[in-house]
């Protein structure tokens, strides 16, 4: 079978088997862009789904072998959907199709500064703040991002220009089909540990992808797991940013006064550049923008421009976003789902002075849970509040019976609420004017966000 580089210049009827997701409706918006005539289907009628509709797709609500047309050339597939769906394994057995990773991965290699963005914590966070430089700048670029960015409304975008901000997420290697031009290491961690199984194979992953990188590689020299990965890397460009002197790009005179605003000066090779300024909160996000502003500064932006949409970045969708104030209770949302992300976003919701925060947390796949049990514990205890909820499994099923309830009896003032639902119900009696309540996970935990705002309303 001829690979999906090849395909993409010969066939121009692609199908897409769960267009609707995140992940796959910006690749489809830039295939229509391209030129491409695009059909799709979903189980989910999502605003994802209606939106790609609009931008030209032929789009089925259901997933059915019938979607696909005699006409349909390519199929490419999302690997949330299960082995045995009658759509994807009628398109296996019929026509050539590819996962969704394998597309991104040929996408890379269209553009000549592909920008992939990579680390274990801050993905979305970068590349947001990467696409909204490089939109200010006036450089055009293309994009496909992890959460919504508000200034464009979406999870992507197509540009006219050559330059592709894109995540490269290390999950099951996928990142591995890519070729980046400009490779931006962020953070290296543990994670995904039912399928790299320690941290030096995490570690090995990223070098594999560092060295398939074609020019570029720009890395956090405060991470120790990066520097370590790197060593010995040739051939490429090596660009350093972080906090401490001999970085190319390092951030001095830091100040993190707590609320949405921090600031710092920028400092290229020694000297003097700018004065940088956020309005997004937590620490974190100081290497966050230093990360964006190398990789677009390297990538042509200027500087008033990139200080100019750093300091009107508010975030990208699940990423510390605001849900509203409602009684004097504040509601925020956040994808964080690691004791390391976790923590950081704790951390700075304590500084911004509210009366108390509520930590409400959806364990995510209970082998993440299991084997990372006491960090979470650790860090969950950063709030004031606690509330645990039943373990979302994702892909995996419970074969070494983990409990939401072993993590939560090793949490001061916690609590043990299986339902959303429920939960929304404690959080409208018990809080008070003045709290936080910060809602954190990658699965579904955002639903008691916006059930609480709508039983405070």
């Amino acid at each position: 079978m001829k690979n999906i580089d090849t395909l993409l210049k010969e066939t121009k009827r692609i199908h897409f088997i769960g267009i609707g997701g995140a992940g796959m409706c910006p690749l489809a918006e830039i295939l229509i862009s391209l030129g491409y005539i695009v059909s799709g289907s979903d189980n989910n009628d999502t605003e994802t789904f209606r939106k790609i509709e609009k931008e030209g797709a032929k789009v089925y609500l259901g997933l059915k072998k019938e979607n696909i047309t005699d006409d349909v050339e390519l199929v490419i597939y999302t690997n949330a959907i299960l082995e045995g769906n009658e759509e994807l394994e009628y398109a296996m057995k019929n026509l050539p199709t590819f996962e969704r990773a394998e597309l991104l991965g040929a996408m890379s290699r269209i553009f000549t500064n592909c920008i992939g963005i990579c680390g274990t914590h801050g993905k979305t966070t970068v590349s947001s703040m990467t696409t909204q430089i490089l939109l200010e700048a006036d450089l055009d670029p293309s994009a496909v991002i992890g959460g919504k960015l508000p200034v464009i409304n979406a999870y992507g975008r197509f540009g006219k220009s050559q330059n592709f901000v894109c995540e490269a997420c290390e999950f099951n290697n996928t990142f591995l089909h890519m070729n980046a031009d400009m490779a931006v290491v962020l953070n290296i961690d543990e994670d995904h540990l039912d399928f790299f199984g320690n941290l030096e194979n995490i570690k090995k992953s990223f070098r594999k992808f560092c060295d398939k990188t074609t020019k570029t590689i720009i890395y956090n020299a405060d991470d120790e797991n990066t520097v370590d990965m790197l060593k010995g890397i040739q051939g490429k460009q090596l660009v350093s940013f972080g906090t401490t002197d001999g970085c190319d790009f390092t951030a001095k005179n830091i100040s993190v006064p707590g609320g949405f605003k921090s600031e710092y000066d920028l400092y290229h090779n020694g000297e003097f550049l700018t004065h940088i300024e956020l309005s997004v909160p937590g620490e974190h996000n100081i290497l966050n923008s230093l990360a964006a502003f190398t990789a677009a500064y390297l990538s042509g932006a200027d500087t008033k421009s990139i200080c100019i949409a750093l300091r009107t970045f508010k975030g990208a969708g699940r990423r510390f976003e605001i849900c509203g104030n409602f009684r004097g209770i504040t509601i925020v949302d956040d994808y964080a789902h690691h004791p390391k992300e976790i923590e950081v976003t704790l951390n700075a919701a304590m500084k911004m002075g509210y009366k108390r925060v509520w930590a409400v947390h959806q364990p995510f796949t209970f082998t993440r849970t299991a084997k990372l049990l006491d960090d979470f514990a650790k860090v969950l205890q950063i709030a004031d509040k606690c509330i645990v909820s039943e373990i979302m499994g994702g892909r995996e099923i419970n074969e070494i019976g983990i409990k939401a309830t072993d993590l939560s009896d090793k949490i001061p003032n916690c609590i043990q609420i299986d339902s959303l639902e429920d939960i929304a119900d404690y959080l409208a009696d018990h809080c008070q004017s003045g709290d936080l309540v910060i809602t954190l996970g990658c699965g579904d935990v955002y639903k008691v966000s916006r059930k609480l705002a709508e039983k405070l309303k």
